[in-house]
């Protein structure tokens, strides 16, 4: 899959990444890279990107990586826990969101997300249950 091809499945599947204009970078079970550009209106105060705006973009990359490691009988996945550790701020350029997978489970999957902004620098850890879900 492109990453052009990867960019519209995720933002298909989750109508907010068209809305943040996220976009996929890689695309694979054992390594999902989402980036977003800083914008004015993804702010709060002082111009610093707002930290839900980085947590949206952490838990979209976060739940496509569960999805592309969901059990064969799986028909989803849901975010059921999250843990947010912020390291820096963002005032301009672009947040690259690079999550792999921890853990791969019937039941559950663990999924780690880093954050880091155009310079490399890490701007967030974050740690994600992802519910494995089923059809009824």
């Amino acid at each position: 899959m492109t990453d052009r091809e990867a960019t519209e499945a995720i933002q298909n599947l989750m109508p907010l990444a068209a809305t943040l204009a996220i976009r996929a970078e890689t695309y694979r079970a054992d390594e999902v890279v989402l980036s977003m550009d800083w914008a004015m209106s993804l702010c709060t105060a002082n111009g610093i990107l707002h930290g839900g705006a980085i947590m949206a973009l952490a838990d979209s990359a976060g739940g496509a990586c569960a999805m592309l490691n969901l059990p064969a009988d799986a028909s989803g996945t849901s975010t059921i826990e999250s843990k947010t550790n912020f390291l820096g701020a963002v005032r301009s350029g672009a947040v690259t969101a690079t999550s792999t997978p921890l853990h791969r489970g019937g039941t559950t999957l663990v999924i780690e997300t880093t954050v880091r902004d155009s310079g490399g620098k890490l701007i967030a850890k974050v740690t994600q249950t992802q519910l494995v879900l089923r059809p009824r």
